[in-house]
């Protein structure tokens, strides 16, 4: 059974950070490309708990839990975070797959998810879904990358950012 909280947000700027899978390693180039966002969103595979209080130095951090976060100092870190951002109701989950099938019937504007180490944003049924891909450690030949999401009054829009190491 996946843990859920619940948080309302507002954020004035309208601009969200978004970090999957760091697996430990908080590079300076995810801190410098998130260095202007107003919350940071974790998806999960944090893999150390140093990793939070790093993020955090730049602005309040939501995290979930990955598969691969099962150490005591992950314990109270839900699996699934339910947001209302500026009035969008966003899903942090870590495997898409996981979701709800019928995640329209939540109202859900958002989906956010990593695991898959691929970065990518589609519109499915009306909902953003993005997956800032892995800013940790390279897989395969994936590029390490982070997101942003933009909140604005009527509009919600995702951007990727590759990180060049």
């Amino acid at each position: 059974m996946l843990s859920h909280r619940e948080e309302k947000i507002t954020i004035t700027r309208g601009v969200a950070g978004v970090i999957s899978d760091t697996h430990g390693l908080v590079r300076p180039q995810a801190l410098a490309a998130l260095a202007d966002v107003e919350l940071i969103i974790h998806a999960g595979d944090i893999g150390k708990a140093e990793v939070l209080p790093s993020l955090s130095a730049i602005a309040p951090v939501l995290a979930i839990r990955g598969n691969n976060d099962r150490e005591a100092w992950a314990r109270d870190i839900p699996d699934v975070l339910n947001l209302e951002i500026n009035g969008f109701n966003l899903q942090v989950i870590h495997n898409v797959h996981d979701i709800d099938s019928d995640a329209a019937s939540l109202d859900i504007h958002a989906v956010i998810s990593g695991h898959s180490h691929k970065p990518g944003i589609v519109t499915r049924d009306e909902i953003l879904f993005v997956n800032p891909g892995s800013a940790g450690p390279r897989r395969f030949k994936l590029p390490v990358a982070v997101a942003k999401i933009h909140i604005a009054k009527r509009h919600l829009r995702a951007t990727l950012i590759e990180l060049k190491i």
